[in-house]
């Protein structure tokens, strides 16, 4: 019997991204999948049903559920859809183990297979399926023209009847994905652009985009393409460095972050308050914490006269593009245990062993399973 591939409606506030995009519905319908659709689930990302043709679609999210036999998701399942799932299936997407202790007691309760994406190893062969790298690059680019929006001045520069208008200054903090394509977003705009990131291999990132590399003399290599925890004498070196720099900085975007723990607090508010009138901070990290000591997580707030915005759920302000790019990063995970519309799962992958949250009522993530379960 063909396997059956479920989406429905996200539910989370502000959520209107779909794990499920016409384009990959037909690749999945070409691999002997059946496709199911909740109504209305593209309906926020601009894909009504009728831009999924030969996909069938239910009134309800529980009708949907519970002919499931895989479940893609952009957000983590609540506990009331995992309930509404057949014990045996599969739920690929976020999971966000870290944050969830009884979504994923339910999961393993419910003998749910479990696919966090955010596990997937980051190498060269998982790029295609890199879910933190392509919500991370519409991320990136949203944060920008959030700063621009909120600064009162042009960030290219302009010679008018009326003189010369300087370029902004803007500094990237950060540059991982939504770093990177924060830099060639702002250079785009026409700003002065510098990176910063205490990662020395990124400065060739950096230049390559046209910024200047801010090289505050920390180093934080790390591995796994992650910077590692300064020193309490590193850090204290690098925030009086940045304190100074900042005074002539007129926007900001923070993007550090560290996957499974509270966002890296860069930005003190000693330096804000050191930042001229007018400056502008996006903190791209605001949902875990925010890499600026003042983010309000979801508002935006002037301090000092510098205006702080912590927006939430930024991938979700253009929903079109990060949702063809998620579904496709799932697609191609999923793909990896589908032909002729059977699933097998190869658990001598790493892709697959790697990313499982949980399987067959075990908790596989072993930091997850510590957390969650305690040494015993």
């Amino acid at each position: 019997m063909a396997v059956t591939v479920v989406a429905l409606r996200e539910r989370a506030p502000n959520e209107r991204r779909v794990a499920l995009s016409p384009e990959v519905a037909k690749k999945l319908s070409a691999l002997g999948a059946q496709v199911v659709l909740e109504a209305g689930a593209g309906s926020g990302a601009n894909q009504p049903d009728s831009l999924f043709p030969g996909v069938q679609t239910e009134t309800t999210a529980s009708a949907a559920l519970i002919r499931a036999d895989v479940l893609l998701t952009v957000q983590p399942p609540t506990l009331e859809q995992i309930a509404g799932l057949r014990e045996g299936s599969i739920v690929i997407g976020f999971m966000q183990p870290h944050a969830g202790a009884e979504r994923v007691k339910a999961l393993r309760d419910r003998n749910i297979t479990a696919f966090a994406m955010e596990l997937l190893p980051r190498t060269t062969r998982a790029q295609s399926m890199d879910v933190l790298s392509s919500q991370a690059g519409m991320a990136g680019y949203k944060a920008v023209l959030i700063a621009a929006e909120l600064s009162g001045k042009f960030f290219p520069m302009l010679t008018t009847a009326a003189g010369t208008i300087r370029p902004s200054k803007v500094l990237i903090v950060g540059a991982g994905v939504a770093g990177l394509q924060a830099i060639a977003t702002a250079r785009r705009l026409g700003a002065q652009v510098e990176g910063f990131d205490v990662r020395p291999e990124t400065r060739e990132q950096i230049e390559s985009l046209g910024a200047k590399f801010l090289d505050l003399g920390v180093s934080a290599a790390g591995t796994g393409g992650y910077a590692r925890e300064l020193t309490v004498e590193e850090r204290a070196e690098q925030q009086q460095r940045l304190a100074d720099h900042l005074k002539n900085i007129d926007a900001v975007v923070t993007t550090a972050a560290v996957p499974g723990r509270p966002a890296p607090k860069i930005l003190t508010a000693a330096m804000v308050e050191g930042m001229k009138p007018g400056a502008v901070i996006v903190d791209l990290a605001a949902e875990t914490g925010g890499n600026c000591e003042l983010t309000w997580p979801g508002e935006t707030i002037v301090h000092n006269g510098v205006t702080i915005a912590g927006p939430l759920n930024l991938p979700g302000m253009g929903a079109i593009h990060a949702s063809e790019m998620y579904a496709r990063n799932l697609y191609n995970f999923l793909a990896l245990s589908l032909q002729d519309g059977a699933l097998t799962l190869d658990w001598s992958d790493e892709l697959i062993a790697q990313t499982c949250l949980t399987h067959e009522g075990v908790i596989r993530h072993e930091p997850t399973r510590l957390k969650v379960e305690g040494g015993a």
